[in-house]
């Protein structure tokens, strides 16, 4: 086969295709680029096959094309942004910007939590993860130059090489030249994220195995039900053997005709009555509780995502196996995604088995053969979460109810009684045939009053018969004769007259103390003011004597009254 030389074209009017030397065509307009991956003559030179002697692309016939309405078609109508000059303005430098403003600014602002853009590559190259954290492979996953962006940002380097690039170009740049940037990023995304996924996978399925358990051995639960059934019965006149627990979502919605209480309440308190040794149910199902917050379908999905991305990462670490990569690091690599593979059958065998086992779990409760796949766990799991926090808010209300009424109970004993009557405050009298006066209940008081009732006595037996009704009290009337007289608690040296004067404000001092000194804790009844014409003074009471209710209200005796 001959190799003919391509006729020249004439200007803007075709051109040849052809697969020698690439012309350079003469375009007025600016318009836009084809990025595909060329073919190289030297990959299809190959003799090894008889359909691989000649390639089909030298067999192709060139074509005649109208550049003219090519230019006008594909116009580039993007803003002439790729080569414009930043001018030096408060004495910086100028800068090449490439990239539209919008994508510019994203990647500055990503810049700021990345470190240094010379230590990036290194980092990613040997997978540091003191270098680059998880939060910055993320980002640096959105800034992956594309194959468009670093085309433009050569081209504008190679038209002005002195002017240096803006730091967003500079830093695409400095990421296309990684080798199989993506897969790299990717692998190592994957490495980070695998711990954390599993442990939203494993974990789940650890409560759902321990939530199962504790339902199946709790007896405030078996309680709960017992009542609930025995209660259906009756009002059913039924002899049901059990019932669906989904209706236990129904149980505090359901009230009694005559107080409006809650059947949760009359079974809380049936088992409160009945098995004091049961508990409030929801401390005890943490398990169940946690269950609410996880969607087991979502949890599948995972579960699928982790095998996906590890099979995907399998096949990025042979993409980079191909180029520069550390025997070391390669090994330490595939180590760890054999280990994952492992981790991820496992994970599915105790999913899958797990779910069998709470498909058991409700035929065991009572659920039909038929509907137990439709069961969702995360509802299944929010009915007795609910349930058992209703369960624990009524029963504490019942124990409240309950303390009340024994401390009701409890008063009533004492209802109407006195204190002196009590068995803490009651004292039994020395002498049956005399009794304690009302209201002298501690021992200081009854210490007053037999003083006082010392004094009385002996002002009784001291006193003079013939000027006071009672002897030995003096009178008003200031006779020779009675201040001769010395009453016997005076002795020979004290002036009589004094010593009158100071029993009679012993006496007084004494019954003000008396009465002041009484229980202060209970309220005294309000007495009503009397007149003052029925006032009597001390001296007209030491004078005219006392009557037979005043001495038997001081205690005195009508023994002790006579001379």
């Amino acid at each position: 086969h001959k190799k003919t030389q391509p006729p020249q074209p004439a200007p803007n009017q075709v051109n040849p295709l052809y697969r020698g030397d690439v012309p350079i065509f003469q375009k007025k307009k600016k318009t836009i680029r084809l990025f595909w991956n060329e073919v190289r003559p030297v990959d299809w030179q190959s003799k090894s096959h008889k359909f691989c002697k000649d390639s089909l692309w030298s067999k192709l016939e060139p074509i005649k094309l109208d550049t003219s309405k090519l230019e006008q078609l594909f116009e580039s109508k993007s803003k002439e942004l790729p080569v414009t000059k930043k001018a030096a303005v408060d004495g910086k430098r100028q800068e090449i910007i490439v990239l539209d403003s919008k994508r510019s600014n994203a990647i500055n602002i990503g810049l700021t939590v990345l470190p240094p853009p010379r230590t990036i590559k290194t980092a990613i190259l040997n997978f540091d993860e003191y270098a680059l954290n998880k939060e910055g492979i993320e980002k640096i996953l959105t800034m992956i130059p594309t194959e468009e962006e670093k085309q433009r940002i050569q081209e504008a380097q190679l038209m002005s090489p002195d002017v240096p690039l803006g730091s967003a170009e500079q830093f695409l740049l400095t990421l296309s030249s990684i080798t199989e940037l993506s897969a790299r990023l990717q692998l190592w995304a994957f490495k980070m994220d695998y711990e954390l996924m599993e442990k939203e996978v494993a974990e789940p399925l650890q409560d759902l195995k321990e939530g199962m358990d504790q339902l199946e051995k709790n007896k405030t639960l078996r309680y709960i039900l017992t009542t609930l059934l025995a209660i259906g019965n009756f009002l059913n006149g039924t002899n049901a053997k059990g019932f669906e627990l989904n209706y236990l979502e129904k149980v505090p919605e359901v009230k009694d005709t005559v107080h409006k209480q809650s059947l949760l309440h009359h079974a809380c308190a049936i088992v409160v009555e009945k098995f004091p040794d049961s508990t409030d149910l929801y401390s005890e199902i943490g398990a169940i509780t946690r269950l609410t917050k996880v969607d087991f379908d979502q949890l599948q999905d995972n579960l699928a995502q982790m095998e996906r991305r590890c099979k995907a990462s399998w096949d990025h670490l042979k993409v980079i196996s191909k180029h520069e990569m550390k025997a070391a690091l390669k090994q330490k690599m595939s180590d760890f995604l054999k280990d994952c593979a492992e981790r991820i059958i496992i994970l599915k065998v105790v999913h899958r088995r797990i779910i069998n086992r709470f498909h058991a779990f409700l035929l065991f409760l009572g659920h039909p053969v038929y509907g137990i796949r439709e069961v969702s766990i995360h509802r299944f799991s929010k009915i007795l979460s609910e349930f058992a926090l209703e369960y624990r808010t009524t029963r504490e209300r019942v124990l409240q109810q309950k303390q009340k009424r024994a401390n009701h109970r409890e008063r009533n004993k004492t209802r109407g009684k006195m204190i002196t009557d009590s068995g803490k405050f009651g004292s039994t009298p020395s002498d049956p045939q005399e009794s304690q006066p009302q209201g002298l209940e501690f021992a200081e008081n009854a210490a007053e009053h037999e003083n006082m009732k010392a004094v009385l006595r002996n002002s009784s037996q001291g006193g003079d018969s013939s000027t006071s009704t009672l002897p030995g009290l003096r009178s008003r009337t200031r006779a020779n004769g009675t201040r001769g007289r010395v009453p016997p608690w005076c002795t020979t040296n004290d002036d009589p007259v004094n010593c009158v004067d100071d029993t009679a404000d012993e006496i007084m001092e004494r019954i003000v103390r008396s009465a002041t000194q009484g229980p202060t804790h209970r309220t005294l009844p309000r007495e009503r003011r009397r007149s003052r014409a029925n006032r009597k003074s001390l001296r007209r009471t030491l004078r005219d004597g006392l009557t037979t209710e005043e001495a038997n209200a001081l205690g005195l005796s009508s023994s002790e009254l006579q001379v």
